[in-house]
């Protein structure tokens, strides 16, 4: 018998108990306001969660059962008016934790919430069933046939139950695939449709690890109690270098698994990621399965569904891996927790590291940051007692950090059209005349980054952006980094038409590794960027390379800063210790300092003393300074001194409104409006409107304004406040970017 409570609770909630109208919520992948109301027809149930097919306008789509609202629907569309649910899809549903995180994100960074489901249903496919193949079982009433050794073999292996494509039964029985058709023909083996599935094993939680250091033995036991016992923590795992953080978090991982939990890492170069994924092999006995835009549609359709159905045990992603539907996760782990790309900038604008906070407090699970260069954010909040921090001083197995010298480009100036000044020329030959290894560094794809005619000073840039053109000389052609245009080399100047006159000016990686190859004509040189590491079996091979000793002078940008330890690389030699300093942005200091210190961790990581030489203009910058000295905690105390009085990020909160579109005119007016309709309040500024430094990219026009607020402030209700009295144009966008990070 119903109690008064049901009867209130059928009331609130049709789409569970089933009154007349049976009106259900469904949220579509769409940037529309919220869900819409549908119908579910008397012989269809639907829970929360679950991904229907519903008819929107003259299309169909598939969107997910959302939850009824906490208080009485206050829709207003009459129930003659609302239009049938289509199909319940035979997909498991999306967690009730994901649809939270839809939620939070789309409030804090004021996106619709379908553009936030959009993410989590990246992979239509997935929502289908598995296709089928057929496969093959013994019958239960075989005929009598001619028995051979073979055939006997085949019907061994049928007898053990599991249905299997003829090519697998035919490999499991030694046999070939001409006997198990033979046998079905005479009906001894029966066909069966089965879904197709793609399996992953288990990792071995029990496995034992290598043996760790005393430091690292208490990191360990602290957070493997927090893995055992649950409940939301944020921990970070702040080591040097080399000092085995990831053997460190690799023993939480296999305390969730044991614990039944599945567990997410994230990294910020998955692609890239060789050596982790080596590293993740030898302790778990199997590899965890991936995420990331190099896989295929098939395996991240089989990945998604594994994640889903519970059978992943272990992903290891970029940070779209945060939105996959994990129905039982019990940790997370943000490796290199200060990269900036962990920031997305396009669509929804939203830091995955701190996105990933809020879903372990949703799950009510730990989650582990690491990295040897924290963000000052993630420092604040160890300080402020939000985070509990572990420290691990010394790199392990008692190798020691490298020596950080400067080399004054003032008073060692490199010769006329070069770039590597004499103290590293003559660091370079001594390294590989001793079997070692070195790594140039220059965070500059291509061989130039501007090309201009000599005769009239004509510069050559993109049509699309305000970028010039990079050279890429190897592939003979001028690109733009931030739209992808290009064009081949041109002969002349499209300016004047001048013939042989265009010029390269500055270096970029290509020119540096002209210049390497000119001064060491015997050195086994690579050049390791985003243009010729493309995906982890490129990186892969590009490791094997280095750690056989093919290659022995690696030239390359940030790509090679990340997680790599190559044994023999005792020298790195950074060729513009300067150039992350330039442009103004707030937190340019930090991601020198960051990038630099990375970069130099290469250097002497197993057992060979390693020396960093940074060539600099300008030695006495004091990012500069704290890197050279090893002062890392003096540095991000000056920088929070200095952010804490200017009232910047984290001691203040920061929201940019950035204004685009096909013409100018428009887009200046939008903005305009916005900076007349900005809040007037106490702790509260607006600057701008103002062009970036990009004031064209990829054919648009922008301007951008800045909301900087006190902390106490919520930027998102003034945020919300200041939008809805300005009218933006059908062809101009707006997106707001909460807590941003790039200032181009």
């Amino acid at each position: 018998m119903a109690t008064s409570d049901d009867t209130a609770r059928r009331a609130s909630h049709p789409a569970l108990f089933g009154s007349e109208e049976r009106r259900v919520k469904v949220l579509l992948p769409l940037p529309l306001g919220g869900a819409y109301d549908y119908r579910l027809p008397p012989d269809m149930t639907a829970r929360p969660g679950q991904f229907v097919r519903v008819p929107l306008s003259n299309r169909e789509m598939v969107g997910v059962v959302w939850d009824p609202p906490e208080e009485e629907d206050a829709s207003t569309v009459p129930a003659s008016k609302l239009r049938d649910v289509e199909a319940v899809l035979n997909a498991p549903p999306l967690p009730a934790e994901n649809r939270r995180l839809v939620e939070w994100i789309a409030a804090y960074v004021l996106s619709p919430p379908g553009a936030v489901l959009r993410m989590a249903m990246s992979v239509p496919s997935a929502l289908d069933p598995p296709p089928t193949r057929t496969a093959y079982v013994l019958s239960d009433t075989p005929p009598e046939v001619r028995t051979t050794p073979a055939r006997a073999r085949v019907i061994e292996r049928a007898r053990e139950g599991m249905a299997l494509p003829a090519a697998d039964l035919a490999r499991e029985a030694g046999v070939t695939p001409g006997v198990v058709r033979g046998l079905a023909d005479a009906g001894v083996l029966v066909p069966v449709q089965v879904r197709e599935r793609a399996d992953w094993p288990d990792p071995d939680s029990e496995r034992a690890g290598p043996a760790l250091s005393e430091a690292q033995r208490a990191a360990a036991d602290s957070v493997v109690a927090k893995a055992r016992a649950g409940g939301f923590s944020v921990t970070l795992i702040d080591g040097v270098t080399g000092s085995g953080k990831t053997e460190v978090y690799f023993e939480a991982i296999a305390a969730a698994l044991r614990a039944g939990r599945q567990v997410l890492v994230l990294l910020p170069e998955i692609a890239l990621g060789a050596q982790w994924l080596e590293r993740f092999t030898k302790r778990f006995g199997v590899a965890p399965a991936e995420w990331h835009s190099d896989l295929t549609a098939a395996q991240r359709r089989a990945t998604w569904r594994g994640v889903a159905e519970g059978r992943v045990r272990v992903l290891v992603g970029a940070r779209s891996g945060l939105h996959l539907p994990f129905p039982d996760l019990g940790l997370i782990v943000i490796d290199e927790e200060h990269d900036q790309s962990f920031k997305q900038e396009d669509g929804v604008i939203y830091h995955a590291r701190d996105m990933a906070v809020v879903r372990a407090h949703i799950g009510d699970f730990p989650i582990l940051l690491a990295s040897a260069t924290p963000s000052l954010e993630t420092v604040t909040n160890c300080e402020s007692g939000r985070y509990a921090r572990l420290v691990l001083p010394e790199r392990h197995g008692g190798a020691d950090l490298p020596t950080i010298e400067m080399v004054d480009l003032r008073r060692h100036p490199p010769p006329r059209q070069s770039w590597i000044a004499p103290p590293l020329r003559e660091a370079l030959e001594q390294c590989l005349a001793r079997g070692e290894q070195a790594l140039l560094f220059l965070n500059r794809r291509g061989y130039a980054p501007l090309t201009l005619c000599r005769a009239c000073g004509h510069r050559l840039e993109c049509p699309n952006c305000n970028a010039w053109l990079v050279e890429h000389r190897f592939s003979r052609r001028l690109e733009c980094h931030h739209c992808g245009h290009w064009i081949p080399m041109p002969e002349e100047c499209p300016e004047c038409g001048a013939a042989d006159q265009m010029a390269a000016c500055g270096p970029g990686v290509e020119r540096l590794a002209e210049e390497a190859a000119a001064l060491l004509p015997d050195a086994r040189m690579e050049l390791a960027t985003s243009d010729t590491l493309m995906g982890p079996l490129a990186a892969a091979a590009f490791v094997d390379r280095m750690a056989t000793g093919e290659t022995n002078l690696v030239i390359g940008t940030q790509i090679v800063a990340k997680g790599y330890h190559f044994p023999l690389l005792t020298l790195v030699g950074v060729v513009d210790a300067d150039l992350g300093l330039e442009g103004g942005d707030l937190r340019a200091s930090e991601r020198t300092f960051q990038l630099l210190s990375q970069v130099a961790g290469r250097a002497g990581r197993a057992g060979h003393k390693g020396r960093v030489l940074l060539q600099t203009a300008n030695p006495d910058a004091r990012v500069l300074s704290a890197i050279a000295a090893g002062d890392r905690d003096g540095f991000l105390a000056a920088e929070a001194e200095a952010r804490k009085a200017g009232g910047w990020p984290p001691f203040g909160r920061l929201a940019a409104l950035i204004v685009s579109g096909p013409e100018e005119r428009p887009v200046e007016e939008t903005a305009r409006a916005l900076a007349r309709a900005a809040p007037v309040a106490d702790g509260v500024r607006v600057l701008g409107p103002a062009p970036p430094p990009l004031a064209l990219l990829r054919g648009r026009f922008r301007r951008r304004l800045l909301l900087k607020a006190d902390r106490a402030i919520s930027v998102q209700k003034a945020l919300r406040d200041w939008i809805g009295h300005v009218k933006v144009p059908n062809q101009v966008r707006l997106h707001v970017d909460v807590d941003p990070y790039n200032f181009m």
